[in-house]
C-alpha cells in the first residue's frame, strides 16, 4: 500500500491537465461524430443498424491498431511531440474524411482518423501522472477522464443539428478545425513531465507484465466494464428516438447531459479514491454500481415508460464512465514512469476491442431482444467484473 501524504502539486501541472483534457475531448469528437450520425443515416438513408454500428466503430478499430505503439513512442520521447504530432495527424484525416460519401472509403479514412487520436489516450494520461504526486492523482486522472465525456456530449448535441442542416461531413470540418488548433496549443505548451532519477527508473525498466497478475487483471475487469459504457453512448440516442419516440433534440440533450454528469462522477470517484487511500476499493463499487444500474434501465424500458426511461438512463450513463479515470490512474502507477506508456496503451487497446464490438455486435442484438433485452444482457459485463477486481492497489 502506498503512503498518501500532501504534496505541493506543481502549478506547471494544471497547465498540463488542461492541455490533455482538450486534447482528448477533441479526438474524442472526432471518434464520436460517426456514433450520432446513426439516426440520420438510419431513417434518412435506409442504413441497417448493423451497418451504421460499423462504421461507427470505424474509428475505434483505428484507435486499436496504434495505441501501444502511440504509448512506446511516450515512454521513449516524451508526451509533447506524440500529442501534438498526433493531433496534426488526426485533424488531417478529419478533413480528408468531410467529402466522402462512400461508406467504405468514409469508414477506412474514420479509421486512420482514429489511429492517429490514439495518441492522445496514452500520452496525455502519461503527462497527467507524471505531473501530479500520489495524493491528488485521483483527482487530476478523474479530471482528465473527463475529456471523453465532454467530447462525447459535445458530439451528442453538435453532430445531429449540424449534420440534418449541413450534411455529415460538416462536423468532420469543425472536428478538423479544432484539432488544428490543439495541435499548435499543446506543441507549445505541453512539457514533459520530470523523469525519475536513474536508479529508480532502472528498477522501472522490470517489465510489470511479468512481476505478476495486477496490470492484467485491471485490464479485464476495465474491458468488461467499458461494454455497458460503449452499449449506452452509442444506442442511447436511438433508444430515446427510434424505441421511446423522444425528439431528436431533446434526446440529445439528455444523452450530451448525461455525458456531463458522468464527467463530474469521474471527478467524484477519482477523489473519492485518493481519500480512502484505494482505486480497486472504489472501482469495485462502481461494478457494483454498473449492474444495479442497468437492471434498473432494463426494468424500465420494458415497463415502456419514456419518462422514467430517461431518468434512469441518465443515471447508468453516469455510472457506466466512472471507472475509467482508477483504472487508468492504478495501472499508470502499477507500471511505473518507465512502463506507464504501454500500459495505458495497453489498457485502452483492451478497453477499444470491446468498444469495437459493441457497435455491430448490439447493433444485431437489439432487433432480437430490443433494447430492453439487450441492456439486460450487458449487465451481466459489470457482473462478470467483480471477482477479477484486484483486492490490493499495487504500486512500482
Amino acid at each position: 500500500m502506498p503512503t498518501y501524504t500532501d504534496a505541493a502539486v506543481p502549478r506547471a501541472a494544471w497547465r498540463m491537465l488542461a492541455l490533455g483534457v482538450a486534447a482528448q475531448a477533441a479526438g474524442t469528437f472526432l471518434v464520436s461524430t460517426p456514433v450520432y450520425l446513426i439516426p440520420l443515416l438510419h431513417e434518412r438513408d435506409g442504413l441497417s443498424l448493423s451497418r451504421a454500428g460499423t462504421l461507427a466503430a470505424a474509428p475505434t478499430f483505428g484507435m486499436v491498431l496504434t495505441l501501444v505503439a502511440w504509448g512506446a513512442l511516450a515512454d521513449r520521447f516524451g508526451e509533447r511531440w506524440v500529442i501534438a504530432g498526433g493531433l496534426a495527424l488526426t485533424a488531417g484525416a478529419a478533413f480528408a474524411a468531410a467529402p466522402a460519401h462512400d461508406l467504405v472509403l468514409l469508414g477506412v479514412l474514420l479509421g486512420l482518423g482514429g489511429a492517429a487520436a490514439a495518441s492522445t489516450n496514452a500520452a496525455s494520461g502519461r503527462v497527467v501522472v507524471g505531473w501530479f504526486p500520489a495524493r491528488r492523482r485521483g483527482l487530476a486522472m478523474g479530471v482528465r477522464q473527463v475529456s471523453q465525456p465532454l467530447g462525447v456530449a459535445v458530439a451528442a448535441v453538435v453532430v445531429p443539428p449540424l449534420a440534418a442542416r449541413h450534411g455529415t461531413g460538416a462536423p468532420l470540418l469543425l472536428a478538423g478545425a479544432g484539432l488544428l488548433v490543439l495541435a499548435v496549443a499543446c506543441a507549445v505548451g505541453v512539457r514533459n513531465p520530470p523523469r525519475p532519477a536513474a536508479r529508480a527508473a532502472a528498477g522501472e525498466a522490470v517489465n510489470p507484465y511479468r512481476r505478476d497478475g495486477f496490470l492484467w487483471r485491471v485490464h479485464a475487469v476495465s474491458l468488461l466494464l467499458v461494454v455497458p459504457q460503449f452499449t449506452l453512448s452509442t444506442f442511447g440516442l436511438v433508444w430515446l428516438t427510434v424505441g421511446l419516440g423522444w425528439n431528436a433534440t431533446v434526446a440529445g440533450v439528455l444523452v450530451g447531459g448525461a455525458q456531463f454528469v458522468g464527467a463530474v462522477g469521474r471527478i467524484a470517484v477519482g477523489a473519492l479514491s485518493d481519500r480512502v487511500g484505494s482505486r480497486v476499493r472504489v472501482l469495485r463499487w462502481v461494478a457494483v454500481a454498473g449492474v444495479l444500474a442497468l437492471v434498473a434501465l432494463a426494468l424500465s424500458g420494458a415497463g415502456h415508460l419514456p419518462v422514467l426511461t430517461g431518468a434512469v438512463l441518465l443515471l447508468a450513463t453516469t455510472v457506466s464512465v466512472a471507472d475509467n479515470g482508477l483504472a487508468f490512474t492504478s495501472v499508470a502507477e502499477a507500471a511505473g514512469s518507465h512502463w506507464s506508456g504501454r500500459a495505458l496503451g495497453v489498457q485502452n487497446t483492451g478497453q477499444f476491442l470491446a468498444a469495437s464490438a459493441v457497435g455491430p455486435g448490439i447493433g444485431a442484438l437489439v432487433p432480437l431482444v430490443g433494447f430492453g433485452g439487450a441492456v439486460a444482457l450487458v449487465a451481466l459485463a459489470p457482473l462478470a467484473a467483480l471477482p477479477l477486481v484486484p483486492r490490493r492497489d499495487l504500486h512500482a
